[in-house]
């Protein structure tokens, strides 16, 4: 069996994938949000063109179900601009959907995360998950339960978003732990949030792939420790497990409105990037460790 990278037009080969935004959003709404919803179709391809023409090849939304990922537009987005563009399904925290939605699906998780993962015609590519704020509440852990049993039942990756950055080592305990996914197989998201970097170097450690990730937000304090972060990850032995996304979830954040966007990553970081870090980092970070993270031997349950 091949390792494959699931995209909205089909599974690729990992080398197809390119340079990659690993981490972002081309649709997403939610309750929590009111008036913040990314929903403009014709704002999503300009984001996609101006990251297209500085070299970026694909796009990982990690939307998850329920939260507006608008997967039926998505294989159009990617023929129109080029860009490979892997979907997400899975459950973000219990705060971005309405409680009669959650108690619709609540018993029934993993059936709806393979569903989403396998049956076409437009097919998710990885599982989205999150934690809570330094710890697992009951939601997050029925979650990351049922994010498990998919990933065994179709090979999934699973991407976790960290509260604050926080709650990493408790998130792989439970799906590595008591679980027994893979740790490779699992993408710990926002860990620029919280750059401490024993938590960071624990978490490499163990096998994990680390997404530094938000460029496009104007409130993180912490964004200027980030190379920093990546240095100290690269020294330790652990550049093959570092990835990097815009995560982009306002419209104001997009290049088209004048944002950082989605191109920031390319036209702002990599330079930086390559001249403080090296260009070998560089290119493990944006295309050879996304391949990596997101190619896997698919299963058919």
């Amino acid at each position: 069996m091949t390792a494959a990278i699931r995209t909205v037009l089909g599974d690729i080969r990992p080398e197809e994938l390119g340079v990659c935004d690993a981490h972002d959003h081309l649709f997403i709404s939610s309750p929590a949000l009111p008036g913040r919803a990314l929903d403009d179709a014709v704002a999503a391809r300009s984001e996609l063109d101006a990251f297209a023409a500085l070299g970026g090849r694909a796009v990982v939304q990690w939307t998850p179900w329920g939260m507006g990922p608008r997967a039926g537009e998505l294989p159009a987005l990617s023929r129109q601009s080029g860009v490979h563009i892997v979907s997400a399904t899975g459950m973000h925290q219990a705060r971005h959907y309405e409680p009669d939605e959650l108690g619709r699906v609540r018993d029934s998780l993993a059936e709806l995360f393979i569903r989403e993962l396998t049956s076409p015609p437009v097919k998710a590519g990885m599982i989205k998950v999150a934690g809570a704020y330094h710890g697992l509440d009951g939601h997050a852990r029925r979650v990351l339960a049922a994010a498990a049993e998919a990933h065994h039942a179709t090979g999934a990756p699973i991407g976790v978003h960290l509260e604050a950055g926080s709650a990493a080592l408790d998130v792989l305990d439970v799906l590595c732990g008591t679980h027994g996914v893979a740790p490779h197989r699992v993408l710990l998201g926002h860990l620029q949030r919280f750059p401490d970097a024993s938590i960071h170097r624990q978490a490499a450690e163990a096998g994990a792939f680390l997404v530094f990730d938000g460029p496009s937000r104007a409130h993180h304090a912490t964004d200027w420790l980030l190379l920093g972060s990546l240095a100290a990850l690269s020294d330790a032995g652990h550049a093959h497990q570092i990835l990097l996304g815009a995560d982009t979830v306002t419209a104001a954040a997009r290049s088209s409105a004048d944002g950082p966007g989605m191109p920031f990553l390319l036209s702002g970081l990599r330079p930086r990037i390559e001249r403080e870090l090296g260009p070998e980092l560089a290119s493990a970070v944006f295309t050879e460790n996304p391949a990596r993270a997101l190619a896997v031997q698919w299963r058919q349950p």
